[in-house]
C-alpha cells in the first residue's frame, strides 16, 4: 500500500476529529476545515508548521520517536492509533522487519498438533485462531459450529471480513451489524499498518472495496483498534440469540496470529445456548448453505 498516502490520509482524518475545544483552543468564527488547523497541531506538538505540513503530506521518514509521540499527543491518539502511527513511520523508514514482504504461506499454515490440542481442550465455548486478515486458520469443534454460516458459502474462503461484507447471512448473524462492520475494518486497517507489504491483504481490501460500498466507506475513515476483549451479540441459525464475552490472545510463537475464545456468563441463557450448540455440533450433518433462520 502507498505509505505516503496512508500517512497523509491517517493524519488528516485524525486532525479532523479533534475540535478546538477538545484541544483547549479557542474555536473562532471563521474555520474552513473540520477539526484543528495544521498550525494548531504544530503548536500543540511543538514543531514548526512547515515540519508538520511535511509529515502530513506523507513524509514520516526520519521522524524521531519524540516527534511522533508529540504528534500523537497533539492529535489525542489512543493506544491503537499510536501503534498505527509508529508502524507507518517504520514502513516509511524501511528499517523494521515488519515492513519487509512476507512469504505467502498463511493459506497453507496448519496448527501444530499441540495448538490443536489446546483448542480442542476448550469445550464450553468457541475457540479459534485467526490472522490479521481475519482468515479462520484453526478452530475447535464449537467454533466450527458457531461459524457454520461462514463455512457454508465457499466464496467466503473462511474469511470473516468476506462474510461480513459480501454474505447476506452476516446481517442475521450479527444483530449489531454496523458495529461488527466497524470492528472488522478497523482490524484490517490495523493489519495494513503493521504489515504493509502483505499481498493477500492488498487483494482482500481491493476485492471488498470493489464489491461493498459499506466496506469502502469504512476503509476511507482510517480507524484502527486493538481487539482484545469485549462482549458481542450474535444470532445463530440453530440456537438463536447469544451474548458472548471474548478474549483475544496474541500468540508469541506465531507473531501476527490471535487465539480467541468466546464464553457466556455462567447461568445465562447464552450459556444454555452454547450447550445446545455443542450438542448440535456433535450431530453429523451435511454442510449446506442457509436460506434463512
Amino acid at each position: 500500500m502507498d505509505n505516503r498516502a496512508e500517512v497523509r490520509e491517517f493524519l488528516t482524518s485524525r486532525r479532523a476529529k479533534i475540535t478546538p475545544e477538545q484541544a483547549g483552543l479557542p474555536s473562532g468564527n471563521r474555520r474552513r476545515v473540520p477539526g484543528l488547523r495544521r498550525s494548531e497541531v504544530a503548536a500543540l506538538a511543538d514543531v514548526s508548521v512547515e515540519y508538520y505540513a511535511k509529515l502530513e503530506r506523507g513524509n514520516l521518514a526520519g521522524a524521531s520517536p519524540a516527534v511522533l509521540e508529540a504528534v500523537a499527543r497533539a492529535l489525542q491518539l489512543d493506544d491503537a492509533e499510536r501503534a498505527h502511527l509508529l508502524h507507518l513511520a517504520q514502513a516509511a523508514d524501511g528499517s523494521d522487519a515488519l515492513t519487509r514482504p512476507r512469504r505467502r504461506t498463511t493459506r497453507t499454515w496448519t496448527a501444530h498438533r499441540s495448538l490443536q490440542w489446546v483448542l480442542d481442550a476448550v469445550t464450553t465455548g468457541p475457540a479459534f485462531v485467526r490472522n490479521g486478515r481475519m482468515d479462520l486458520l484453526a478452530t475447535n469443534q464449537l467454533a466450527r459450529a458457531f461459524y457454520d454460516a461462514v463455512y457454508a458459502t465457499a466464496g467466503n474462503q473462511a474469511n470473516l471480513a468476506r462474510f461480513q461484507f459480501l454474505d447476506p447471512a452476516s446481517r442475521r448473524f450479527y444483530p449489531d451489524w454496523d458495529q461488527a462492520a466497524d470492528i472488522a475494518v478497523a482490524i484490517l486497517r490495523t493489519e495494513a499498518g503493521r504489515n504493509p507489504h502483505d499481498k493477500d491483504l492488498h487483494d482482500l481490501v481491493g476485492e471488498l472495496s470493489t464489491r461493498s460500498d459499506d466496506f469502502r466507506t469504512r476503509w476511507g475513515a482510517h480507524n484502527v483498534r486493538h481487539h482484545g476483549t469485549g462482549t458481542k451479540r450474535f444470532h445463530h441459525h440453530a440456537v438463536g440469540d447469544l451474548t458472548l464475552a471474548y478474549e483475544g490472545l496474541e500468540m508469541t510463537a506465531e507473531p501476527g496470529l490471535t487465539l480467541t475464545v468466546y464464553t457466556a456468563e455462567p447461568g445465562s441463557p447464552s450459556e444454555e445456548g452454547l450447550r445446545l450448540l455443542a450438542s448440535w455440533a456433535a450431530t453429523p450433518r451435511p454442510l449446506t448453505p442457509h436460506s434463512g433462520d
